[in-house]
């Protein structure tokens, strides 16, 4: 098969032929048809991740056909569309057990502990547990942008945050996974404010679904969402991933406000300082999120043949897989406008 190879953190990506993947026992091979780069492929590439050893073929975001299955499938078969988190359970441990399979104690995760989309084949373990259906009406390109994205960020508002019509949100970083979490928080009802430090993304949020937005660079931006939502947010999310982000976040919300931390706080900004006197005296919740548990993907796909989330209107563009190389190099600028998406 052939597949976007990298033999060193930050050094090119080729497209190579290596041999195809076996199925596991209990798991299937993907014919994959689409896969979304994300900026956690990029973290990779770049060497943030210890779990990544090279050489390497990354992608997560995937949407594909079954080709092969182990004997010990019984639930998906050659033909079968589908998709998978990026966050796959062994199903024993005891989060799996309690049905928080995205904090496996021995999680496998495509791209990150073993090779993953960025090819046209790629191995999945566990596969009865961790495969999910993907409905007729959903094309591969649309079901890749689900990805870790809006997965993520629908877990982050319905799972952690725990918004519901009429809550105020505030989104702190308007790339893939914010403007993700501004469609979505729409459709449950919410009135959104959109941070960027972008005026195109900030219409780009605007024109998704968000009431508000705020400028980052304008001013003090806790004081700005505050005005926004008349006394500070319910919910707010730090898409991004900054010590800033994070505190403003956090500063942003009203009493007994909830903050979900959604971006990677990764190298120096990995022991931000936050403001512990405003979440005792507001008793605000500080919530992480890492990823959806599988059995998640049911809720989230029936708002998306609702209607009410239409995750194409977030993918910026599509390429083809000897283009991964150049994609990632350009994250490191926070390139991107919306989801781009491997078509292959």
């Amino acid at each position: 098969m052939k597949a976007a190879v990298y033999r060193a953190f930050g050094g090119p990506v080729e497209i190579e032929t290596v041999a195809d993947p076996e199925p596991p026992e209990d798991g299937v091979v993907v014919a994959v048809r689409a896969s979304g780069v994300c900026r956690s492929d990029w973290h990779g590439w770049m060497g943030h991740d210890p779990a990544i050893s090279l050489p390497h073929v990354p992608g997560h975001e995937l949407a594909g056909v079954v080709v092969a299955t182990g004997p010990q499938v019984g639930d998906f078969a050659a033909g079968d569309r589908v998709t998978v988190p990026f966050c796959c359970g062994c199903g024993r441990c005891d989060p799996c057990r309690h049905g928080h399979t995205q904090l496996c104690d021995v999680d496998f995760q495509p791209g990150f502990t073993a090779w993953g989309s960025f090819a046209e084949l790629v191995a999945l373990p566990r596969a009865d547990l961790n495969l999910v259906r993907l409905p007729e009406s959903l094309g591969f390109v649309e079901a890749a942008s689900l990805g870790c994205r809006f997965m993520t960020a629908f877990a982050a508002l319905t799972d952690h945050g725990r918004v519901t019509p009429g809550d105020r949100v505030a989104v702190h970083g308007c790339g893939g996974v914010g403007l993700s979490a501004v469609m979505i928080a729409s459709a449950l009802g919410a009135s959104v404010v959109a941070v960027d430090v972008n005026p195109e993304t900030l219409a780009l949020a605007r024109s998704l679904g968000a009431a508000e937005t705020v400028d980052a660079r304008a001013g003090d931006v806790p004081d700005a969402v505050a005005e926004a939502t008349r006394g500070g947010a319910d919910v707010s999310l730090d898409a991004l991933g900054s010590a800033a982000t994070c505190r403003a976040s956090v500063l942003s919300l009203r009493k007994r406000g909830r903050h979900v931390q959604v971006g990677l706080m990764l190298g120096d900004e990995r022991d931000a300082a936050l403001p512990m006197d405003r979440v005792i005296g507001y008793e605000l919740e500080l919530r992480g999120v890492h990823g959806m548990a599988v059995g998640r993907y049911d809720a989230l796909l029936r708002l998306v043949e609702s209607g009410a989330v239409e995750p194409g209107r977030l993918i910026g563009r599509t390429i083809a897989l000897d283009a991964v190389g150049a994609e990632l190099s350009s994250m490191g600028a926070f390139a991107q406008r919306g989801v781009t998406v491997v078509e292959l």
